[in-house]
């Protein structure tokens, strides 16, 4: 009987993506991965490879990697995930979810690497140059990987799906800027984590630029150490949104990322109102509370659904080689209000 793609690939120690690739010659596996799945298929007696898809499961095998850290937007990522089960079912898709650590950019990287056994890998990664590297390895061994929700910019990565964060950023920035009073200096203050993701450092220069560009008389206050944890966030907010540090009472505020429920409550014990311009990122359980409460005033959401069902599409696309594999719709920016709120 002949050896399976699966045997092969288990033996060789890559993919079944790999192994077919070699099996049908085609680019993307380096030369030394060829010739050891061929020493592999000879070594098993494998002979020459059937008409179509020599598949011996009609399963694709795919990651959804993402961060460890308790933030509520990567867990709710991980709930859609789970809840997509049936539908992937349905696709002959088998997913698995990977919380890898990223506290360290190196042990991120060092995990990633080790996922030479899927099919396929939607990532949502710290943008750092073992990422990149990682990356790179897995898709020279016939892994396709994709970006999720934010973008690893520079790496081999086959396309990114989630909405333009450099556009959100100045969505928000329009908001806010529309509501500072016109014909005096105002004070506009933006919180965010000491980041490495490249969506939030994109919503970061994207704010900036259109502060700069159409509201010359505000004045950009950057706090770009804001801790994740709540409490933490509570205690450096209620430092540094001082009147007393910033000049004076702010008229607006962007949190690029978490920390949106610490922050408020040292807004109300500095006596803020719903008259402050609030804006933050993903409709979390926790920014619909604060919506309601005429808190936040606005939250910039993308269809977080759809992003992790296109992404699994078009990994499946790229394992099939449909042609227009890559021709990606990404989700939009939605701006979210107390008086639109489903």
């Amino acid at each position: 009987m002949p050896a399976t793609i699966n045997q092969i690939a288990e033996a060789a120690g890559v993919s079944t993506a790999t192994v077919d690739r070699v099996l049908n010659n085609r680019p993307g596996v380096n030369p030394a991965t060829v010739e050891r799945v061929r020493s592999v298929m000879a070594s098993l007696g494998a002979g020459a490879p059937t008409r179509g898809r020599p598949r011996a499961t009609p399963n694709y095998r795919f990651g959804f990697v993402l961060p460890a850290a308790r933030r509520g937007f990567f867990d709710m990522i991980d709930r859609m995930v789970a809840q997509a089960a049936g539908d992937f079912r349905h696709q002959h898709i088998t997913e698995i979810t990977h919380r890898l650590p990223n506290s360290d950019g190196a042990d991120f990287a060092g995990e990633l690497a080790k996922m030479t056994d899927l099919d396929g890998i939607a990532l949502l990664a710290p943008d750092v140059p073992q990422v990149k590297l990682a990356i790179n390895e897995l898709v020279r061994s016939g892994v396709h990987v994709v970006t999720l929700f934010s973008d690893v910019p520079g790496s081999q990565r086959e396309t990114f799906v989630g909405a333009d964060n450099r556009a959100a950023g100045r969505t928000a920035g329009l908001l806010l800027g529309r509501g500072l009073p016109s014909a005096q200096e105002s004070r506009c203050v933006m919180l965010s984590p000491p980041t490495r993701f490249a969506a939030e450092i994109d919503r970061r220069i994207g704010f900036a630029q259109v502060l700069e560009e159409r509201f010359p008389h505000a004045m950009l206050f950057e706090l770009p150490d804001m801790p994740e944890a709540e409490e933490q966030a509570y205690a450096f907010a209620k430092e540094f949104l001082d009147p007393q540090k910033v000049g004076g009472r702010i008229h607006a505020l962007y949190n690029v990322g978490p920390g949106s429920h610490g922050v408020s409550r040292a807004l109300q014990e500095y006596g803020y109102d719903s008259s402050l311009g609030f804006a933050v990122h993903d409709l979390l359980e926790m920014h619909r509370t604060l919506l309601v409460a005429n808190v936040v005033t606005y939250v910039l959401q993308q269809d977080v659904h759809y992003g992790i069902m296109t992404a699994a599409r078009v990994l499946r696309l790229l394992c099939e080689e449909v042609r227009g594999a890559l021709a990606v719709s990404n989700p939009r920016i939605e701006i979210i209000t107390a008086e639109n709120l489903a």
